[in-house]
């Protein structure tokens, strides 16, 4: 018997002399009491953004943002660009090798007001969306949810392999319990909702 066949046999095993529990139900969501009440969904995402060390650009129309993602470019030498980016939304600069650029664009497939959260989809690639010092997170004002649960069912039909959430810039206060931003991926982040007056 191979090392693997041991180990389901074991957790067969467990799983035989365990009592069946029931379904816990549909998942509901999360919202502490202690939470912001919702208002305007666009207006808590940038509030619970901006609280967590973000920056949040609103802008009216996808050439709007165009003009601003090409004047934010002109302080960085090189980009990192997911592949879910529109090409229109592209910088004007070099690309380069994840490794070296010093600026990640992305795109949100969604945006939760009530966590602060940028729903980032795998196949835009990680490279533009943790290792850039400066991440722009571009998120369509459609595609901000009020909730978590709304949030994953807007992407249900369509879900990568996996998904991440990008609440604030890279925070880690693992030595000596002292805040460093930028340690595990990058130390600003700009969230750049489309569809928006600024």
């Amino acid at each position: 018997m191979s090392a693997r066949e041991r180990i389901l046999e074991r957790v067969r095993d467990a799983l035989r002399e365990r009592e069946p529990g029931e379904h816990p139900g549909a998942f509901e969501g999360w919202r502490p009491s202690s939470s912001p009440s919702p208002g305007n969904p666009i207006d808590l995402l940038a509030s619970m953004l901006e609280s967590a060390g973000a920056e949040v650009v609103r802008l009216p129309t996808e050439k709007a943002a165009t003009s601003w993602i090409r004047t934010l470019t002109t302080e960085f030498a090189s980009v990192t660009i997911g592949v879910t980016v529109p090409r229109a939304l592209h910088p004007p600069i070099s690309t380069r090798g994840s490794h070296e650029a010093e600026l990640g664009v992305s795109m949100a497939r969604a945006a939760i007001a009530e966590t602060g959260s940028l729903l980032m989809d795998a196949r835009d690639g990680r490279r533009s969306q943790l290792l850039a010092p400066t991440h722009v997170v571009i998120v369509r004002a459609e595609n901000v949810h009020e909730t978590f649960l709304e949030a994953l069912r807007s992407v249900r039909d369509d879900l990568p392999s996996a998904i991440g959430l990008h609440s604030g810039p890279s925070k880690s206060a693992d030595i000596a319990q002292t805040l460093v931003t930028g340690v595990h991926g990058p130390g600003r982040l700009i969230a750049v909702v489309i569809g928006v007056g600024s």
